[in-house]
């Protein structure tokens, strides 16, 4: 099994994480956000996530927690967390705080970021990950310019023109994770309807790509084979008075299957 805050998968991270704290970053009015996410594996029930959001068009603070269930918990204890916090402005993210601790029956490692300006201020993994030699250089630059994991499954809506449509998926996000620096294309694949517990209505589809940048293993079979993955794909709801949207169901195509991770319930209401 991979140790813990690494090989969750890139649209594990993108789509889901878990609590640690919170940071007040929520106004006087915002809208909370429980969601639950059924995750199956080749169409096999294997895990659960729970995410909670507070959002306003200026801000976010989100929490939420992932672990193994049913008969894949006989074969892992495999579980995380994450929150994020941070501003949106016009339609762009500025992530402030993020931490995510994972751990399976080996080991739990944490990771907590502090940034500013969509630069990273601060890092702390325990314990460390090892520095192979196959590792690609993180420079300065890397850090800089960035989302968080959290801050990347916020998705300002534009400004003007309706919540769904091709520029609530076209766009690059780029992704540090205290570790490795990567981006996530979006593109616009179409539009469904969906209906779950507090949604009904459309979602937007988005073919996804990962691109890794820096901080990556180059020789990781892992890394190469979701580099030339193009069975990825992400649907994005809206939380319509905050005028963002967050994913609803995300799909990958594993080296062991394809993994997908489906609300069961997306539901929005004032604080």
């Amino acid at each position: 099994m991979p140790a813990p805050g690494r090989g969750v998968g890139v649209l594990g991270g993108l789509a889901l994480g878990a609590v640690l704290w919170t940071s007040g970053f929520v106004g006087a009015r915002a809208d909370t956000l429980h969601a639950i996410y059924n995750v199956s594996l080749i169409g096999l029930p294997i895990g659960v996530a729970n995410l909670n959001a507070n959002l306003t068009p200026s801000s976010y603070s989100i929490d939420a927690h992932a672990k193994i269930t049913g008969v894949a918990s006989v074969f892992s204890r495999a579980r995380g967390a994450s929150t994020g916090a941070g501003s949106i402005v016009g339609e762009r993210v500025v992530p402030a705080t993020f931490a995510t601790i994972a751990s399976n029956a080996s080991m739990t490692r944490t990771i907590r970021m502090s940034l500013a300006a969509n630069s990273v201020t601060g890092v702390d993994i325990s314990p460390p990950f090892d520095d192979k030699p196959d590792r690609v250089p993180l420079t300065a630059a890397d850090k800089r310019g960035v989302v968080d994991p959290v801050g990347a499954v916020v998705i300002p809506a534009p400004s003007n023109g309706p919540l769904i449509g091709p520029a609530s998926c076209d766009r690059k996000i780029p992704v540090f994770d205290g570790w490795t620096r990567f981006d996530v294309t979006l593109s616009y694949v179409g539009e469904r309807e969906v209906s779950t517990k507090g949604y009904s209505g459309p979602v937007a589809v988005c073919a996804v790509r990962y691109v890794p940048i820096a901080g990556h293993r180059r020789d990781r079979p892992g890394t190469k084979f979701m580099a030339e993955n193009k069975d990825l794909e992400v649907w994005l709801a809206p939380v319509a008075s905050a005028r963002v949207l967050l994913p609803f169901r995300v799909s990958a195509r594993t080296m062991i299957g394809t993994t997908v991770i489906e609300a069961s319930e997306f539901s929005v209401g004032a604080e």
